[in-house]
């Protein structure tokens, strides 16, 4: 059997609280949305930017619990504004046959990156 890349987790237009252009790369997110999302620190994400369509590959970072910080990091920082929304993603290898019944975990943060 072979294995095909689905859709694991996803943070639906969560909001950019911050851009640091000095930072070695990465996103900063919120560990509240980690852990709802089932993210963990150093996983490769997808980030998409619905406000200008640009599509980046980096990794996480935990960020403060509570903070709702959501920070675009390194050259990461040049592909989104504070105030843009965004479209968080990972992805997991898995079996062709497991991946028809898995259930992905998608979370949908307010403006705030905060969970109701």
């Amino acid at each position: 059997m072979y294995q095909i890349q689905i859709l694991k987790s996803k943070v639906h237009r969560a909001t950019v609280t911050e851009a640091n252009i000095d930072y070695v790369g990465s996103l900063t997110m919120d560990a509240d949305l980690m852990d709802a999302a089932n993210m963990l620190e150093h996983e490769k994400i997808q980030v998409v930017n619905v406000n200008n369509g640009e599509r980046i590959e980096t990794y996480l970072i935990k960020g403060e619990r509570g903070s709702g910080i959501i920070c675009l990091n390194g050259p990461a920082a040049r592909k989104a504004v504070v105030g843009d929304i965004v479209i968080i993603i990972s992805y997991a290898l898995m079996d062709f046959e497991m991946a028809k019944t898995f259930k992905p975990t998608v979370i949908f943060p307010n403006a705030n990156n905060r969970l109701a």
